[in-house]
């Protein structure tokens, strides 16, 4: 299938109550694509996310996802069309075993527009991207250490088999070997076909994974673009990314 726009956000605004995190934010994330959102704390990384998500209640603007406008989906109908959500605080199910967790995210598999087989998930194929959680099977969330929950959120969100995951801050509060095989986990999931948008403030980790990146700063889209362009912008990078 020829790359093509899975997501396009437009003029996205959003507030907390009375406070307005995010100023007419512009994306868009194609078929086979990594791409990053980054800034400091509190630049609007993880509210772009969930907006997307459709978990805010007052936002503005335009979001479109495989041909749908989901701007007023509630977070389940947007789950159901395939857009896939690893939150930052994991929210797996602590009194459930890893299999009972990847079985409530279970979702039928999914075809492309022209009727191709998108990225389709098994418990094997999971246990095979995280050996770890193949060896804990009947273990429960509550008795995992934070890495090992994160790996299971992802393999819970994929379950769903779907077309586009956004991933809230992937590298945050885990060990540097877990941050590695995240790394690994993403590049092997691009290489099945599955995009991804991830909110991130490791620069390094981000590199290794991503296409594109747009940096946020207070709410505002202040970059849009490849690495490669990002790295001749010293002072952007200085500014928003205390580089």
């Amino acid at each position: 299938m020829p790359e093509s726009t899975l997501l396009r956000a437009e003029g996205l605004s959003a507030w907390y109550g009375a406070a307005r995190i995010l100023f007419e934010v512009d994306l868009q994330v194609n078929q086979g694509e990594v791409v990053a959102l980054m800034g400091r704390n509190g630049a609007g990384k993880s509210t772009t996310i969930k907006s997307l998500m459709g978990l805010l209640d007052k936002r503005e603007g335009q979001v479109r996802f495989m041909g749908h406008d989901i701007s007023r989906f509630a977070p389940y109908q947007i789950a159901s069309l395939g857009l896939g959500f690893v939150p930052e605080d994991r929210r797996i199910f602590t009194d459930l075993t890893v299999l009972e967790n990847l079985a409530v995210g279970r979702q039928p598999s999914r075809r492309w527009p022209d009727g191709t087989p998108a990225p389709a998930w098994s418990i094997e194929q999971l246990f095979g991207l995280f050996p770890n959680l193949a060896q804990m099977p009947q273990r429960l969330g509550s008795k995992m250490s934070g890495g090992e929950q994160q790996m299971l959120t992802v393999a819970r969100t994929l379950m769903g088999n779907p077309y586009l995951v956004l991933l809230d801050e992937p590298s945050e509060g885990v060990a540097p070997i877990i941050v590695e095989q995240m790394v690994q986990m993403i590049l092997a999931l691009k290489k099945q076909g599955v995009s991804i948008l991830l909110s991130e403030q490791n620069v390094h980790f981000a590199r290794l994974v991503c296409d594109r990146v747009y940096v946020l700063e207070k709410g505002h889209v202040r970059f849009s673009g490849t690495f490669a362009e990002l790295d001749q912008q010293s002072q952007l990078k200085q500014d928003y990314l205390s580089l």
